[in-house]
Parts: C-alpha cells; sequence; structure tokens
C-alpha cells in the first residue's frame, strides 16, 4: 500500500508565479505519471490507464467529453490520469483510521487531506453520541436505514442525492427505489451547475440537451466557446477544437479570465505539440465582464437585426425561421426598441467591451456558415442565466445554426455522467410521460407531485421537514452554497448516508446517526452476482456507451452501486414488493430491459450497447429539425439586457476550480496554467481594481459577500494575487468560497445557485482562518 500523507499542509501561503500563456505538453504528461505512480504504483496505475476511455475498457470517472470513434491508445488527460490515480490508489481507510481518528478530527481536516487517504473499504456507522465511526455488517447498514425510512410520517421527508458520476443502471434502479418508496425528492448534482441549460433549451428548442456532436465541431466554421475552461475542466476538449482548427474554423473565446488552455494548445501526442509551438485556438478573445454574456449575445442579434433591415434576405435564414420558428416578430421588436445610444451604454457597462470588439465577433459570425456555441458554468450560475442561453439560441436560429452539420448548442457538462442520471429519471420534476411508463412497467402509481431540489432540500432540512439524507455518491456539503446553513441543515437530520468511493467533508458533517457505504468505482471490476457486469454511461453529447472496470477492488467490502440500491431497496420495501430487486442485482442486462421499455431512445439496449463505439440517443431537432416545444417550434424568446450591478468599492466575484482539481475532488495544491503553487486560500484581483480599492499583491484579506437579507458571509484569510481579469471582477476556488454564496441567491426558473456573480468587498484579515 503506498503511504496516505499524515500531515494536512497549509494552504494558505501559496507561492504565485506568471500565469502559463500554453496548456498541457509534456508537463502535463509528467505530472499524470508522477500522481499514478505515487498513488496506485507503476504496475496497478499504468494497467489501469490503458483502459480509461476504450471501447473494451471504463469511462473516465471525471468528465463527461465525448470520445472520438478512433482513440488514441492514450485517450486520457491530466485530470483524467488523478481521477484514475485516486480510485485505483493502493491507499485504504480501514476501520483501524476510524478508530484512530474521530468525527471532530476528520471535520477540522480539509478535503485536500480527507480524499489523499485513499478507498474506504467497509461499510461504517456513527451511532448516536459516538464520537468515532465504527464497522458494521451490509445486513447492519441496511437494517439502519430501513429502520429510518420506514418510521418517517411520510416519504417526502426523505431525501435522495446523486452525484454525476453514478451509471445508468444505477441511477435507474435508484429513482425506481425512490418513487416506489413514494417521493420525488431526487436532487443531483445538475440542480448546481447545468440547470440553467436544461430550463432554457427545453422551452426554446424542446429538448434540455445539447444538439452537436464532435462531427459537428469538427465541421463547423466558427465555435465559440463561453464561460467555460477547457484546459483544466475538460483538457480533452482541446484535442477537438484543434482538430477543428486544421479544418479551417475559427475561435472565438469570452470569459472573464485569459486562460492558458484557449490560448496555445501543446498536444502531447503529436509532434507539433512537444518539439513545436502548439497551436494557437483562440482568433478572438471577448474578456467579458462576469454576467455580461447576455448583453454580448444581444448585442450581436441586434446588428445582425439591423443589417438584415438594410440588406433583406442577406443576414437571417429567413426559410428556417418562417418554417421551424415561432416568435421571431416580438422578439425583434422587443431586442430593437431601446433607443441606440442607450443600448450600446448598457451594452459597454455590463460587458466591458469596446463597440470594436464586438463588430469584430460580428464580422466572424457573418463570414460563417456553421457556428457551434459551446458553454459551461461560466454561464449557467448567474440570476440572469436562463435568459442567457435562451439569447444563444436566438443567435444561432436567427442564422439556421441549428439542426443542420457543423452546427449548434454544445453545454459542456461537468461529471461523466450527470446527464446519463437525469435521462434515467434522476429529477425532481418528471414529466408524466416518464412516470406513465415507470407506472406501466412495475406496476405501481409513482408519486406525481414534484420534489426538492438541491436548494429545497438544504432548506427541508434546515427546518426539520426532511429528516434522512441519503446521497449516491458526491459531496453534497461541499459543492452546496452557503455552507454554515448546509452543515447546520444536515446536522439535523435524524439519519445521513453517504455512498462513497473516499473520504470527503460531508462525512464529517452528519445527522444524529450517519451511515457510509463503500462503493466499487468506475475502474474496478465488477463481479456482482458472481458473473463480470458492466455499466453504461451518456456523454454531454448523447452517446451511450459501455464502461467495464479492470481493476481489483482492494476489499471484499466494497459492492457496487447497483448492489447497494437493489439491497437497500428489498430491505426497506420489504419481501412482498414484487420488483425483482436481487435479479437486478445479479445481472445488469436485466435493468436494461427495463431501461429500454421505460426511457425513449433505448431500443434494442443489450445489443446496441454491445457495438464498441456505442449508440447515440435521438435528438429532434438535430436530426429532424422538429422542435417539441409548447408551439411546436423552435421558440425565440426576449430577454432584455439584464446583468449583475457592482457597488463602488466592491468588485463580482466567481467561483472556480483549480488546475488540480474536480468539482469537489483536490487532487493537489497547485494551480499551474495560473501560477499558483502549494495553496489554495487566493483571490484574484485585476491590478487596476487593486489599486483602487488598496489591495497590495501578496498581502490577505477576509472576503465579505453582501446580499439583501443583511447576513454577512464572510471567507477569511485570502492572499490577494493581481491577475488579468477582466475589471470589475475577481475570482477564487470553490468549496472555500461557497461560504459567500446564500442559499436565497439562485438563478430565475432554474433555481442555480449564483456562484459566479457574488458581490464581496475586501475587509481587513480578521485571523479567524486557522490553518490546519
Amino acid at each position: 500500500m503506498s503511504r496516505a500523507p499524515q500531515e494536512d499542509p497549509r494552504q494558505d501561503a501559496p507561492e504565485v508565479s506568471a500565469p502559463k500563456t500554453s496548456a498541457v505538453g509534456i508537463p502535463a504528461v509528467l505530472n499524470s505519471m508522477r500522481v499514478v505512480g505515487r498513488q496506485a504504483g507503476a504496475g496497478r496505475g499504468l494497467l489501469t490507464l490503458v483502459d480509461v476511455n476504450q471501447k473494451k475498457g471504463f469511462d473516465c470517472p471525471g468528465c463527461a467529453w465525448p470520445e472520438p470513434e478512433k482513440r488514441h491508445s492514450a485517450e486520457f488527460c491530466e485530470n483524467g490520469a488523478k481521477a484514475v490515480a485516486e480510485e485505483a490508489t493502493r491507499r485504504a481507510v480501514t476501520r483501524e483510521f476510524f478508530a484512530e481518528h474521530g468525527v471532530a478530527d476528520l471535520a477540522g481536516r480539509s478535503g485536500y487531506w480527507l480524499g489523499q487517504q485513499g478507498r474506504i473499504t467497509e461499510p461504517v456507522y456513527l451511532a448516536p453520541g459516538a464520537t468515532h465511526y465504527a464497522p458494521v455488517s451490509w445486513e447492519q447498514a441496511f437494517d439502519i436505514v430501513a429502520e429510518d425510512l420506514n418510521g418517517l410520517d411520510s416519504p417526502d421527508e426523505a431525501l435522495f442525492y446523486t452525484s454525476g458520476r453514478t451509471s445508468n443502471e444505477a441511477a435507474f434502479l435508484y429513482q425506481l427505489f425512490a418513487r416506489k418508496l413514494g417521493t420525488n425528492n431526487l436532487p443531483d448534482c445538475s440542480n448546481m451547475c447545468h440547470e440553467s441549460s436544461g430550463s432554457a433549451l427545453g422551452e426554446t428548442l424542446g429538448v434540455g440537451k445539447g444538439s452537436v456532436s464532435l462531427k459537428d465541431l469538427y465541421q463547423a466554421d466558427l465555435i465559440i466557446v463561453a464561460g467555460q475552461n477547457p484546459g483544466t475542466n475538460h483538457p480533452r476538449m482541446l484535442m477537438a477544437l484543434e482538430k477543428a482548427k486544421q479544418e479551417g474554423a475559427r475561435i472565438i473565446t469570452v470569459n472573464p479570465l485569459p486562460e492558458a488552455g484557449m490560448q496555445r494548445f501543446r498536444n502531447p501526442q503529436t509532434a507539433r505539440g512537444v518539439l513545436g509551438s502548439g497551436t494557437m485556438l483562440t482568433d478572438l478573445f471577448l474578456q467579458v465582464r462576469l454576467g455580461g454574456d447576455l448583453a454580448l449575445f444581444s448585442a450581436l442579434n441586434r446588428l445582425m437585426l439591423q443589417m438584415e433591415e438594410q440588406r433583406p434576405g442577406s443576414v437571417l435564414d429567413r426559410d428556417f425561421i418562417e418554417e421551424h420558428c415561432h416568435g421571431f416578430e416580438e422578439y425583434r421588436g422587443a431586442l430593437l426598441e431601446t433607443e441606440e445610444e442607450a443600448f450600446w451604454a448598457r451594452v459597454h457597462e455590463s460587458t466591458g467591451l469596446e463597440r470594436a470588439e464586438i463588430d469584430e465577433a460580428l464580422a466572424m459570425v457573418l463570414a460563417a456558415k456553421k457556428v457551434v456555441v459551446c458553454w459551461a458554468m461560466g454561464l449557467t450560475q448567474h440570476k440572469h442565466s436562463v435568459p442567457t442561453i435562451r439569447e444563444i439560441v436566438n443567435f444561432l436560429l436567427m442564422r439556421g445554426n441549428v439542426g443542420r452539420p457543423g452546427a449548434g448548442v454544445c453545454p459542456v457538462r461537468g461529471h461523466s455522467n450527470v446527464q446519463g442520471d437525469r435521462t434515467m429519471g434522476i429529477f425532481e420534476r418528471p414529466d408524466a410521460t416518464f412516470l406513465d411508463a415507470l407506472s406501466a412497467e412495475f406496476g405501481f402509481e409513482p408519486p406525481r407531485e414534484h420534489g426538492h431540489d438541491v436548494v429545497r432540500a438544504i432548506e427541508a432540512m434546515g427546518t426539520g421537514s426532511a429528516k434522512v439524507f441519503f446521497a449516491m455518491g458526491g459531496n453534497f456539503v461541499s459543492a452546496s452554497p452557503d455552507t454554515h446553513a448546509t452543515e447546520e441543515a444536515m446536522r439535523r437530520c435524524a439519519l445521513t448516508v453517504h455512498v462513497s468511493t473516499k473520504l470527503n467533508r460531508s462525512h464529517a458533517i452528519t445527522g444524529a446517526r450517519a451511515l457510509i457505504l463503500p462503493a466499487l468505482g468506475r475502474t474496478d471490476h465488477d463481479l456482482t452476482g458472481g458473473a463480470e457486469q458492466f455499466v453504461t454511461v451518456e456523454d454531454s453529447m448523447g452517446m451511450v456507451h459501455a464502461s467495464r472496470g479492470s481493476v481489483k477492488p482492494l476489499s471484499d467490502g466494497m459492492r457496487s452501486e447497483v448492489a447497494i440500491v437493489s439491497g437497500l431497496a428489498r430491505r426497506v420495501l420489504g419481501a412482498d414488493d414484487d420488483i425483482p430487486w436481487e435479479e437486478f442485482a445479479g445481472d445488469y442486462d436485466l435493468i436494461r430491459d427495463r431501461i429500454e421499455r421505460v426511457v425513449p431512445g433505448f431500443d434494442d439496449f443489450n445489443a446496441r450497447v454491445r457495438n464498441p463505439s456505442g449508440f447515440a440517443l435521438p435528438h429532434a431537432p438535430r436530426d429532424e429539425r422538429r422542435f417539441p416545444t409548447a408551439t411546436g417550434k423552435a421558440n425565440f424568446t426576449a430577454n432584455g439586457l439584464a446583468a449583475p450591478e457592482i457597488p463602488a468599492g466592491r468588485l463580482l466575484l466567481q467561483t472556480l476550480r483549480s488546475h488540480d482539481q474536480y468539482n469537489t475532488t483536490i487532487y493537489g495544491l497547485d494551480d499551474r496554467y495560473r501560477g499558483i503553487h502549494n495553496g489554495r486560500r487566493v483571490v484574484l484581483v485585476n491590478p487596476q481594481d487593486a489599486a483602487e480599492l488598496g489591495l497590495v499583491d501578496g498581502s490577505y484579506t477576509d472576503l465579505v459577500s453582501e446580499w439583501t437579507d443583511g447576513v454577512e458571509r464572510r471567507a477569511p484569510h485570502f492572499k490577494v494575487v493581481h491577475y488579468p481579469t477582466a475589471r470589475g471582477c475577481a475570482a477564487a476556488y470553490y468549496p472555500e468560497t461557497n461560504v459567500l454564496v446564500p442559499l436565497g441567491s439562485t438563478a430565475d426558473i432554474s433555481n442555480t445557485p449564483t456562484s459566479k456573480s457574488v458581490v464581496v468587498r475586501f475587509v481587513a484579515d480578521s485571523g479567524d482562518y486557522q490553518p490546519v
């Protein structure tokens, strides 16, 4: 076994160097190999890496970026290697570890230290009043959960959370169990990230998913990458962008931060990337202010409408609009009604961009026949996120850039099966057709009343109306907003249960009783039921494929997520329940047969998923230019010019990931591309803003967020780093700054926390931060 760190390193005194202007290359390869060797050992680690994202291997437990048809022998990125290394690690969290480290000790440790301890090897239980977790059998664990669930006054007093890497099979059984129990309380990580995308796309196009494939990216004339950092969050996307450039595409990057990956990509799989200068990806960088994307796309759209008036038929795709769209004239009137000078003054205030920059972008748009717009959480976590994405749809519809090759919407999802979980029914607001199909297949009446999303689940725990919290993966406490309120809500539960592979902070913030149930991961060889099993996942572009783990699990005490859900369902629902839970656990093909009959698009599921390349789910706007909306057409929408307001003496903060991080999993303490090393408590501030606010480079400050509720939320002791952000904007890592985002500050319609537009002031370092 490799040794886990015994000391928890300080994270408040990072070293700072100049940010990089290129990404990946040999340093990324070397760092990947170091991490793999340290965690899993050379033999186990390398044998695992050769199976990552291969047709007969397993899907990377990191991001949801799709695999190309022709795979490289090293079809993974640096962060993928880190994710695999930590899951295939030889480090083990045993009963001796829990005997040594009480819950209070764990609560005082950083997320980085907790994750580095290794894989959890057997179920453990925190009894009422106990200070330490202690081992229990699986049967005892199921008894504990059943006792609390069956003792509730209503099934709606239970919450069933899902993280994005749960397999299709496990997710389908999980929602089936919750609904058979009698609740739609199925919050998931989509509520905190891409819910705004689904809301906007469902309303305007009729399908809440992206409409493009990798092939479309390769065929595009223009790709706009907005509110996204592929170099850190989905590095394999850089390879697709490089190929698109080679095929003639141009790229506009819209971001408050200059990101190394979108500047120059040094592909480690090519001689040009290793020995040469790499590939310049961005042709035009628009350094927009946080939350200014709606104003930017509104400006582009207004200019196109005005040019069309001057030269009818030369700009817009009138045939597409007339045949396939609804609401165009109303949209046109709303966008053009503002007086010209007032409109452009508001655009400049919201975006920070000069008119010449927008005109340059427009020229690139008009020169392109096929346009793809990609985005991620930089667009989805604002109060006006849904209108922003609706305006992007308007932008594409005007020139017919939906439903044809090389064009469309491309929301880039995070976790590797977050889109698949939603497809499988993990949703607190299911539509009637899904529930009808579930009822017909399994012979029971599912609940119809909508359940709680993440924010409302926290509120329900806080008021005591939810008493049992069950998490299928993830790190709910660290991922959620308003950290103190979330932790207090969790502590009010009667029982908290986490199905997990590794330790995280959520295991230390517990209800009166708590369980940790150790699950097999993507890398693990699954012999559930005495036979080799595989699961399936759906990537960010709607491709479904198989995933087969190959690593021998560290312990016989781990169970697959399918086995955990099946065993728990039988124990809770009783021997008389007629759903064949034991059969599902013994043969995952049987689950896929049921999915086929409930979820549209999964016809002949078991046969098609055995195709090494998997299969594409149907997408009516993409495949048929058919739009299953309320109007039966693609909907234009009027969205105004909303943008965050920044009071004098304040900045607008976005929370973001470091390069040594995936979601709340901290792999290390470096952010190599941004020049941050050996620490995480930094706030990136434009030097001009810093000078006006008296923030000296290298000094320390507390961040205090300002909201209308009057509650002071403070994140103490952050090192000021002068950095080329957009004026008026700042950035700091989450989960350290999640404390600044109140539960009540959410996007309109989607209810997603507004983690990318936090108004903060800077106050003297209070000394409240105690380094571990």
